[in-house]
């Protein structure tokens, strides 16, 4: 039903598709579509504008205008079928995807390794696990307990050439890109993980594009569900390979 009320506008033109507004509606009514921010549907979100402060561009406001009535009934439904596929999907690839394999590998500590050169030691690879994708971690994986975090935007390793010697290496990795997965659940995983093992700390590698400064964001709300504080450091990368930045998010 039609219903004059407040509701959130989007302007298209302003929106570069960051994402940083996702994580704050917990209806889940906004979400990236083909690069732009856009509501699901409209009787997902409730007016209430907690996703307003998160846009660094200014491109959503609240409206008064004829929309349809928000259905909190209809929110809980559309969360759990949210929670339902990926539940599914996760069963369906721990069946049949040797991706969803848990696997943990033994690494030589320093000083074990002899004398080598240095292209010979910047080419063995310090990955300690399997598997490294978000969605794919269970919170229950015994390579969480105890670790120190890494979770990078899935272009980084690719344009930082030292990533494993620079990030990787002591560090339980996680990778994702949070301009085309699902936020939700990114943020409930996250919780999750932060319940079940004790995370010491957390690096959070983004590149310097705008859709990557959600990722720090969504730890930071998975943090909060879980009602969690843990040491978290933020580190931006260039699309040249640079690191452009460093900054102390939580403790």
């Amino acid at each position: 039903m039609q219903v004059k009320r407040k509701i959130i506008r989007i302007d298209e033109e302003l929106c570069d598709g960051c994402g940083q507004c996702v994580p704050s509606c917990a209806e889940g009514a906004i979400e990236i579509v083909d690069g732009k921010a856009r509501l699901v549907t409209e009787k997902y979100c409730d007016g209430l504008g907690a996703c307003l402060g998160e846009c660094p561009n200014g491109a959503l406001s609240i409206v008064e205008r004829e929309a349809e009535e928000f259905d909190e009934e209809a929110v809980e439904e559309y969360l759990s079928s949210k929670d339902r596929q990926e539940g599914a999907e996760e069963a369906t690839m721990a069946c049949g995807c040797p991706s969803a394999q848990i696997q943990s590998f033994i690494r030589p500590v320093s000083g074990e390794e002899d004398d080598k050169l240095t292209i010979q030691k910047s080419s063995i690879s310090t990955l300690s696990h399997w598997p490294v994708q978000i969605r794919l971690v269970p919170p229950t994986a015994p390579f969480l307990k105890g670790a120190d975090l890494l979770v990078a935007a899935d272009c980084t390793p690719v344009a930082y050439p030292n990533f494993h010697r620079d990030f990787l290496k002591g560090k339980v990795v996680m990778v994702g890109c949070p301009k085309f997965d699902d936020i939700q659940d990114y943020i409930q995983k996250f919780a999750d993980i932060f319940t079940t093992a004790n995370i010491k700390s957390i690096t959070v590698v983004v590149m310097e594009v705008p859709c990557c400064q959600g990722l720090p964001i969504i730890v930071e709300k998975g943090m909060e569900m879980a009602g969690k504080r843990i040491p978290m450091e933020k580190v931006v990368i260039s699309a040249r390979g640079e690191v452009l930045g460093r900054e102390r998010l939580a403790a």
